[in-house]
């Protein structure tokens, strides 16, 4: 049942009692000799402080089966991967068939976020997540000693992720009006000069905090973006534009999309209408 709902968001699990195994990354003290108890390396966290926190000094123990995720669906994120040297396969029958993953295309933990927003965490090793891996200390085959594994800040931070405590934004205000006024009119007349306002939030643990970013795009639309410019931020949230209606009229959309790995979508539009010169104009 567990294969099948992993298999529903995009992720294929190993076959049973298969392990993923790495000759190179494995506790040289824990490990009971099929060096199956990997020592992960932090590089292989996905370049996302808010899906997996600071990358710990520290290896990532880990013993499980390995995932495999489809590198086309934009929905799905590897939020930790093996190192190059790894493979999935039974440790207790020889090999004589091609692996089912190898090298980083084994997935250890996996995401997804679908277009409503909703999230969901596949893991192949429930271990990963216990206190008594994230308590452990490491010894590696290259003479690395930690006293204790790197799993305690990404378990931390990906379990606050995926049941959405971070990563969250929602849309607060949105304005617009000719510049020199503060409602919005009934229509707009090509080449008025407007502004646009919208303010957005995050939640910071468990606080709404103005949203911080200067990447966030307005697109003005009829069909296909007449204007796309970059909103201007400020220290409250509120991210503000300033711009010529274009010199055609008809039915336009002001809309603001983001899509940033960890955040959930952002998304929001507002229909006007821009009429020509009137005869008298």
């Amino acid at each position: 049942m567990i294969r099948e709902l992993a298999t529903e968001v995009g992720v294929e699990m190993d076959e049973e009692d298969a392990a993923v195994i790495d000759h190179l990354h494995y506790d040289t003290v824990a490990d009971d000799g099929q060096h199956t108890l990997l020592t992960a390396p932090s590089s292989g966290l996905l370049q996302s402080s808010i899906v997996v926190g600071v990358a710990p000094a520290a290896p990532l123990l880990y013993r499980g089966t390995g995932l495999i995720t489809d590198p086309e669906n934009p929905l799905i994120l590897p939020v930790l991967r093996a190192s190059s040297t790894a493979y999935s396969h039974n440790p207790n029958t020889a090999i004589t068939d091609y692996p089912h993953a190898t090298g980083e295309s084994v997935v250890l933990l996996a995401a997804l976020q679908a277009r409503n927003n909703a999230r969901v965490l596949v893991s192949g090793s429930l271990e990963f997540f216990s206190d008594a891996f994230i308590l452990s200390p490491v010894s590696t085959p290259q003479g690395g000693n930690h006293k204790q594994s790197g799993n305690g800040g990404v378990v931390d931070a990906v379990t606050r992720w995926v049941l959405k405590e971070a990563g969250v934004l929602k849309v607060i205000d949105v304005s617009h009006h000719k510049v020199g006024e503060s409602s919005p009119p009934p229509e707009y007349t090509i080449k008025d000069d407007l502004e646009y306002h919208i303010t957005v939030e995050q939640l910071v643990e468990g606080i709404w905090m103005p949203f911080q970013a200067k990447d966030l795009q307005l697109e003005f639309v009829r069909i296909d973006p007449f204007v796309r410019m970059a909103l201007k931020p400020s220290s409250s949230g509120r991210f503000s534009a300033h711009f010529m209606v274009p010199d055609v009229y008809g039915v336009y959309q002001f809309k603001v999309e983001y899509n940033r790995i960890g955040f959930t979508r952002l998304y929001h539009s507002t229909q006007v209408a821009v009429r020509p010169f009137l005869h008298t104009q």
